[in-house]
């Protein structure tokens, strides 16, 4: 069955391209889920249309989510947790922390957007990628230090 996407559907393609899918597929994920719609004459017009518009939100969204990613990189964040003596924290740091970090520096951040499988167990330095749009992935540095320490200060 083909059918012409409304949004991007990870895996099978972009906003406005045809695309060929199994019936069950697009009956019962793609059409009420409203990301795609059957490949008639009518739908192509109506689509074409729609994608013009959606082109240039989609181009400030992308220049927006850059300017924020911008503003993240130069931020150094560092999170102090308790430690027990065989170097590893009572705790955990999460993706929770590392957005509440970034919402004290005036940076809204969903936490879900943070890309962190696990939460960090251990002292040091931590990449985190955030996934602010689906072009801008920034990389964060998150160091976690100990508490009371002199680089906990900072």
């Amino acid at each position: 069955m083909e059918v012409i996407l409304r949004e991007h559907v990870e895996h099978l393609g972009e906003r406005g391209e045809i695309v060929k899918v199994a019936s069950g597929y697009a009956r019962n994920y793609l059409l009420p889920r409203k990301l795609a719609l059957l490949a008639t004459e009518g739908n192509r017009k109506h689509v074409e249309r729609e994608r013009k518009i959606v082109e240039a939100r989609e181009a400030t969204d992308r220049a927006d989510a850059q300017a924020v990613a911008d503003r993240i990189a130069a931020i150094a964040i560092s999170i102090a947790r308790r430690v027990g003596e065989t170097e590893h924290l009572y705790g955990s740091v999460t993706a929770v922390d590392v957005a509440e970090f970034l919402k004290e520096r005036g940076i809204e951040v969903d936490r879900r957007k943070l890309i962190l499988p696990e939460p960090i167990k251990s002292l040091g330095e931590h990449e985190v990628p955030l996934k602010l749009h689906r072009d801008v992935t920034v990389t964060l540095k998150v160091q976690v230090v100990r508490e009371g320490s002199t680089e906990a200060a900072q």
